[in-house]
């Protein structure tokens, strides 16, 4: 079973950055991807970014060339740059790492960009 931990989230403004964090304990030896989702009220959850073992990267067409995802394999994290930051941004955002096919979820943090 695999532990993750977010942080990073908060209150910014149109335009501007955050750096979200994803720390990741328990059984990470069998870790295939990890990835970023976020969820707006009202709205289903829906994958932002995904990095795998063999450090292939996925973006949703929403956030390429804004986003970032990357990891740091020594310390078992996960990082979501996030730049030039829209209103549309605004959720929570989840980390999820897929373990021998089953997923496991964070808590999730808050990201909300004002206009």
């Amino acid at each position: 079973q695999v532990q993750l931990v977010e942080s990073g989230g908060g209150l910014v403004q149109a335009g501007g950055s955050l750096r979200l964090s994803c720390a990741a304990s328990g059984s990470i030896f069998a870790i295939n991807a990890m990835s970023w989702y976020r969820q707006a009220p009202g709205n289903q959850r829906e994958l932002v970014a995904t990095i795998t073992s063999g450090g292939s990267i996925l973006y949703a067409d929403s956030v390429k060339g804004r986003f970032t995802i990357s990891r740091d394999n020594a310390k078992n994290t996960v990082f979501l740059q996030m730049n030039n930051l829209k209103p549309d941004d605004t959720a929570i955002y989840y980390c999820s790492a897929l373990s021998r096919g089953v997923p496991s979820w964070g808590q999730g943090t808050q990201v909300t960009v004002s206009s």
